[in-house]
């Protein structure tokens, strides 16, 4: 039986704006297997990306339990959760929030600086991770010197350097035209596979979606199984 990595049960968030509360999730119960790809898609504001922050320990349910390889997560210390993101989480974003002064290289090295590993060893897997993706000739350039396409490549070895169990990624090829997305969208599999990740696409993008193991549908606060 595969080992379940990741795991929300009856998952619950709720927002209260003025007297009204708005439930956002209401009851999502889904199931993260080792080094499976999955995509969730769904109508906007039905809560996807407030789904996978709660996964990424980026913010708290207002019910229900995150569990990481069976432990329940959804309380623990600011830094433990901390420590979670980094160590065992990658995150990939729609927009690349790359560090303007720092060269491409210098931005996929920041993960493994910040676990306090060598400039060396960090320079040595950032050159080797960008010229996996094709970007061996831009690792001196600087974010203004680079295509949006780029950028997101650039983004997405940053969040795999550290070898994650799990990368989550909110419409990462969101903000691109079809051809650079579906670049983007190949080096983040690429990737992924390489390193074994467990894999999360929030994203609107049916064909992108259909490349992945497993597809779920948000739907009114609630996961249906495609």
């Amino acid at each position: 039986m595969t080992q379940t990595c990741l795991e929300a049960v009856n998952v619950r968030k709720s927002f209260v704006k003025g007297d009204d509360e708005i439930k956002v999730l209401t009851g999502v119960n889904l199931r993260l297997r080792k080094a499976e790809s999955l995509a969730i898609i769904g109508p906007s504001g039905t809560g996807k990306t407030t789904l996978l922050q709660i996964m990424g320990l980026l913010d708290q349910p207002s019910a229900g339990e995150i569990k990481i390889k069976g432990e329940a997560v959804s309380m623990i210390s600011d830094k433990k959760a901390s420590r979670f993101r980094n160590r065992f989480f990658g995150f990939v974003y729609q927009f690349h929030h790359l560090i303007n002064e720092f060269s491409a290289l210098e931005n996929t090295m920041m993960p493994l600086l910040v676990r306090r590993e060598s400039i060396s060893q960090a320079r040595e897997a950032a050159g080797e991770i960008l010229a996996e993706i094709g970007l061996s000739d831009r690792l001196n350039h600087k974010p203004s010197e680079l295509s949006g396409g780029e950028c997101q490549r650039v983004a997405v070895a940053r969040a795999l350097i550290g070898k994650p169990s799990v990368v989550l990624a909110d419409e990462p090829t969101g903000n691109l035209d079809p051809r650079t997305a579906t670049k983007v969208f190949d080096a983040l599999l690429s990737l992924n596979r390489n390193i074994g990740s467990s894999l999360v696409v929030v994203t609107h993008n049916h064909s992108l979606a259909g490349t992945l193991d497993r597809q779920v549908l948000l739907d009114q606060g609630r996961i249906k199984e495609q």
